[in-house]
């Protein structure tokens, strides 16, 4: 089993800043994919937006509408993901999930893994 922990999420008002932490746990091989996406309030179903990742062809993914504010950072010794949030906005407000993609161990099976989510709320 390998479980990711989100901490870091809250209250903060407009122009503030948040760091939420991401940490991967358990039997893990490697993690490959790694990062994070958003559900904002009232969204139906289980769609997460891409906000930022790490991508296994060792590139970064990140969404305009956070391009400049929000910055993404990674410790592979500690199988974990940061995601510094600067000039939060009351858009912004939303659920974080930390997501990976990993291989374990024994197996070496592959698959995708997601947090319980962090809650993030900007407002005034």
């Amino acid at each position: 089993q390998v479980h990711l922990v989100e901490s870091g999420g809250g209250l903060v008002q407009p122009g503030g800043s948040l760091r939420l932490s991401c940490a991967a746990s358990g039997r893990i091989h490697e993690v490959y994919d790694m990062g994070w996406y958003r559900q904002a309030p009232g969204t139906p179903g289980t769609q997460h937006d891409l906000v930022a990742v790490f991508t296994s062809r060792g590139t970064i993914d990140i969404a305009d509408s956070v391009k400049g504010r929000f910055t993404i950072s990674r410790d592979d010794s500690k199988n974990a993901v940061y995601l510094q949030m600067d000039n939060l906005q009351p858009e912004d407000t939303a659920v974080y999930y930390c997501n990976a993609d990993v291989v374990d161990e024994p197996y070496y099976s592959y698959f995708e893994v997601w947090g319980q989510g962090t809650l993030v709320t900007v407002t005034s």
